[in-house]
């Protein structure tokens, strides 16, 4: 028996503890567990550290690993050393203990055995915290540390737009850190002291320890310079807030909100040296009075104060107060969407047609695209499928490609894997991993050409690919719909098991493969091959013969993912399409570079925009975009290659001084691929949003959101907004027509008039120059239309032709039955003098098979409405007889004659009609049906997999287009041999209706 210290009371003897015998099963559940944990951690590891190696870019993923180490071990080792010194400081400075046995002192003696545990596990888990969160922030702190100035200065503090962009966050990050943590640790040394009895108090009374008073005085100082430089920074971070009307500091933020933020900033620094004071003099009421007075002002002079101005002195004189900022909101969102060189055009369009209007818009007519690559995409798989474990995507792709010499505007797809299309009893591990591997060649067809029973004209297709594209590399090992991997590859002389394509000549009924390219990590030896099965989770990789020593793995196999991986720092187009270049298939994909923080300009949200946007929980908000790399991934081995294509934006030059080696400059962009590449459709969604608001560049007018457009609903669809689309045309004031994207614009409100206001086209020719861009690829053109003329919208068009008694009497009667009518596109172009609106309509089965087939044509120019079985026709419906010399017919590929018997639309006079030029007529018109004939025999081969008849049908083409320039030129000589007085100039058919299949 134990005494006290008195030597009365006896104490009880403690009773032993039998140390309890661990489970042998538990022990071995825990180390099994842990092994588990750190085999699938390390497995993980490899595959990743694997695939960056191959693709080539290990620096991005340890960079990026290198910069989240760094942060976390720094901040989380700050962090948990400050919880640690304030815990052990408040310890330390607890008073001693009493002779007595206080009831404190016997407190202390239960919670001492938690003190060790507290001291090591609160500051680690405080370290783990604040070191993750500062960890995610890798991009800012590595942008910040290799910042680039952007060369333009805010208007109200005149720093470069870099400190907003790369300072500010970082400072408010660090503010935030520094707040969070010493207010935690004033939190827990208070309480410590509070336990330990350096603080006590009762009634109006509050005692404290010196040591309690110093800790707790540097902790509030150091809580109200983080107060202090929050404030201060505050007054930056309005010219980044979304105001009321306009984005960035208003009237009332400048005048009101700024110097208010500067005077709670002082009032901070002096309520923080208060704190100090109470060191000296152990008077807390000093320190809490000065918090008070400070809650005061910030309630007053920075809340009640703007309100007052606000409401007395702005809401009376908005407009005139409002002007100066209202106007830097629009100089710098005009910059940074790339929106400041637009050129308008105020564009008097007429809305009356008449025969001759046409003509000097020939090149253009000829060149519509009446392929919708939105509906055709069933035709494809109908007729170029083949079998059914193959697809296409529901939506194709609208490239150019030179045929025959000229441009020509080309619906495009690869012809992808779909082993849904298997049935039950081909589904295996073998046939998923290591069978069906790929898909297998391009499909193009003409963009404004189908066959004589509306089908695409398909200019590239079949297995193998045939065509006019030319010899490439058809298997398509990387796409957007393949197996989640594959294992490819095998030893010299072993068989080939990989599916190529079917091959009725061969034994087995298909042609195998066996890859050769570089497109995958090795899984060739025992540790590769466990390494892949743990993440994976899949043990057929660890057993299958098919895993052999040559094997490769191919996986992360869609482009815009390869892409994303490999340039984390970018914002990706939601579309990857595909080009044949170089002889090879390649996806092309554009990448972003945007921030949200570029002062005065207006923020979008591009949720809705960019690939895997609308997956992320946070939405994607910005306010400053450029189109500043072109990425391409090779369909065969999966090497990913980005472009600088804007070199000048500091975003990209930024991220170019982190990686260095990662982006090539434009200069190495070969000729073929510079012809495929193209203005992105994401980016000219968001310019074209902003220019509906934003093409007013009067401050007052822009006040007054009078002259504010919209995008129209489509047409087809009110619950979404018309798409852009591409084309080829020529905007009034060039030379030629171009590759262009297009959008229309009418008056912005909900119950507004759907009337045409403005008419918007970017120029999207990139020229086929190695390395040097087409000088004018990206200028916007903007047509203004006048305000006192009534054009009609998208809407108001498609209602006049759902209105249009005798064609909806047409479709009626095509509805019967088990058919469905389908409306493509409708197509806005300026021609005539005017807008020129054009809408093909499919009709396509109900069930089975479904095959949308080009039956009619829409076309409306003003407010009259034309519907015939070809475009031609359709326009002469509307313009008058004659008006479609030398524009295509779209159902056979003939080019229009006129009623004079001349190819286009006559001529101005005076010129007569030799023998000479009836003949060079005749031979032409001769030329041109063999030509179409040609085009069908060989549409007609390629079907049925004929390719010898589909070679001879092609040398046929080759053999009358060429008459057919022969016979032009003499038609031309004759026509200008026999014009008379000079009161007249000799009528030529245009060179693009002559020598192209697409106009002839």
């Amino acid at each position: 028996m134990t005494f006290a210290a008195d030597g009365n009371q006896p104490h009880p003897p403690r009773p032993l503890r039998v140390p309890r015998r661990r489970s042998p099963l538990a022990i071995t559940a825990i180390v099994v567990g842990v092994l588990v944990v750190l085999a699938v951690i390390t497995a993980n590891l490899y595959t990743e550290v694997a695939w960056y190696r191959q693709v080539g870019y290990f620096q991005v993923v340890w960079t990026q690993w290198l910069a989240r180490v760094v942060l976390f071990v720094l901040f989380g080792g700050i962090a948990a050393t400050a919880v640690w010194a304030s815990l052990h400081l408040a310890k330390r400075a607890r008073p001693a203990r009493s002779d007595g046995r206080s009831s404190l002192d016997r407190y202390r003696e239960q919670i001492e055995p938690l003190e060790r545990a507290v001291m090591i596990t609160l500051p680690a888990l405080v370290g783990l915290i604040a070191g993750g969160a500062m960890a995610s922030q890798w991009q800012e702190v590595l942008l910040f540390l290799n910042r680039q100035p952007f060369g333009t200065s805010d208007p109200q503090f005149g720093l470069d737009a870099s400190f907003y962009i790369f300072t500010l966050p970082v400072l408010r990050s660090l503010v935030a850190y520094v707040l969070a943590i010493s207010i935690l640790c004033a939190v827990v040394a208070a309480f410590v002291h509070l336990l330990y009895g350096s603080i006590a108090g009762g009634g109006r009374k509050f005692i404290a320890s010196k040591g309690a008073r110093i800790q707790l005085a540097v902790l509030g100082l150091i809580v109200m310079l983080g107060i202090a430089a929050n404030y201060w920074l505050d007054r930056f971070s309005l010219l980044t807030k979304q105001g009321t009307r306009i984005y960035g500091a208003s009237y009332t933020d400048v005048n009101a909100v700024l110097p208010s933020r500067g005077i709670l900033a002082g009032i901070a620094v002096i309520v923080g040296i208060l704190f100090l004071v109470v060191i000296w003099r152990a008077d807390w009421r000093i320190p809490i009075v000065g918090v008070a007075l400070m809650v005061l002002a910030a309630v007053t002079i920075g809340g009640i104060y703007p309100a007052v101005v606000q409401r007395f002195q702005v809401n009376p004189n908005e407009q005139e107060l409002e002007t100066e900022y209202i106007q830097r909101n629009i100089d710098a969102t005009r910059i940074a969407y790339g929106i400041d060189n637009v050129e308008v055009t105020p564009y008097a369009a007429t809305t009356e047609a008449d025969a001759t209007a046409l003509r000097a818009d020939a090149e253009t007519t000829t060149q519509i695209r009446l392929l919708d690559p939105n509906i055709v995409a069933p035709a494809f798989q109908q007729l170029q499928q083949n079998k059914q474990y193959y697809t296409f995507e529901d939506q194709l792709n609208v490239d150019r490609y030179v045929i025959n010499g000229l441009s020509q505007d080309t619906v495009i797809a690869v012809r992808e894997l779909n082993l849904e299309g298997l049935d039950s009893g081909s589904r295996n591990w073998i046939n998923d991993h290591t069978v069906y591997t790929h898909g297998f060649g391009v499909v193009a067809a003409y963009g404004n050409v189908l066959t004589s029973d509306g089908q695409p004209s398909f200019l590239e297709g079949g297995i193998p690919s045939s065509g006019l594209l030319g010899d490439y590399e058809p298997r398509i090992y990387f796409g957007q719909n393949l197996p989640d991997y594959s294992i490819v590859g095998a030893p010299e002389g072993t068989p080939s098991w990989e599916l190529d394509y079917p091959d009725d000549a061969s034994a087995n009924g298909q042609q195998n493969t066996t890859y050769s390219g570089d497109g995958g990590p090795s899984i060739g030896n025992l540790f590769e091959k466990l390494m892949y099965a743990i993440s994976f989770g899949d043990e057929q990789i660890l057993f299958s013969d098919r895993v052999t020593s040559e094997s490769q793995v191919l996986y992360y196999r869609d482009p815009i993912e390869r892409v994303a991986r490999v340039a984390p720092y970018l914002e990706l187009d939601s579309t990857a399409y595909p080009a044949v270049v170089d002889g090879r298939v390649v996806w092309i994909v554009d990448g972003y570079t945007t921030t949200s923080a570029y002062p005065y300009s207006s923020l979008v949200d591009a949720s809705s925009v960019f690939a895997g946007a609308s997956d992320s929980l946070q939405p994607t908000l910005l306010n400053y975009v450029r189109n500043s790399v072109k990425a391409v991934v090779d369909a065969y081995d999966g090497s990913v290659t980005l472009y600088a294509w804007d070199d000048q934006d500091p975003i990209l030059q930024t991220w170019q001084s982190i990686f260095p080696n990662e982006i090539r400059p434009m200069s190495e962009i070969s000729s073929d691929l510079m012809s495929h590449l193209r203005y992105p459709e994401d980016l000219f969604q968001i310019q074209r949003y902003q220019l509906s608001k934003y093409h007013v560049t009067d401050a007052a007018t822009f006040f007054s959101e009078g002259d504010f457009w919209q995008v129209p609903d489509d047409p087809n669809d009110s619950t979404s907004l018309q798409a852009p689309y591409y084309l080829t045309l020529q905007m009034p004031g060039q030379a030629d027509p171009t590759f262009s994207l297009t959008s229309n614009f009418i008056p912005a409100g909900d119950n507004a008039r759907n009337i045409l206001t403005g008419y918007l086209a970017v120029d999207s020719e990139t020229g086929d120059t190695a390395g040097e861009v087409s000088s004018d690829y990206g200028t916007l053109r903007l047509l203004e239309l006048p305000r006192d003329t009534t054009i009609p919208g998208p809407g108001q068009v498609q209602n006049n032709f759902n209105a249009d008694s005798e064609a909806q009497t047409v479709l009626n009667i095509l509805r019967q039955g088990e058919s469905t009518v389908k409306n493509g596109n409708l197509l806005t172009l300026p021609v005539g003098g005017g807008l020129l609106y054009v809408q093909p309509v499919y009709v396509q089965a109900s069930t089975g098979t479904q095959v949308p087939l080009l039956r009619k044509v829409f076309v409306a120019f003003g407010d009259q409405v034309g519907f015939a079985d070809t475009l031609a026709e359709a326009l002469d419906q509307v313009f008058g007889d004659g008006a479609s010399d030398g524009t295509v017919e779209p159902d056979t590929g003939t080019t229009t004659g006129g009623s004079d018997g001349s190819t286009t639309g006559g001529s101005t006079g005076g010129t007569t009609d030799t023998t000479a030029a009836a003949q060079a007529r005749q031979d032409l018109r001769d030329a041109l049906d063999r030509a179409q004939q040609a085009i069908t025999d060989g549409n007609t081969a390629l079907a049925a997999g004929d390719f010898a008849a589909y070679g001879v049908a092609q040398d046929a083409l080759d053999q009358a287009l060429q008459d057919a320039v022969v016979a032009q030129d003499q038609l031309d000589a004759a026509l200008a041999a026999t014009s008379t007085d000079g009161s007249g100039s000799a009528a030529t058919a245009s060179p693009s209706a002559s020598a192209s299949p697409s106009a002839s």
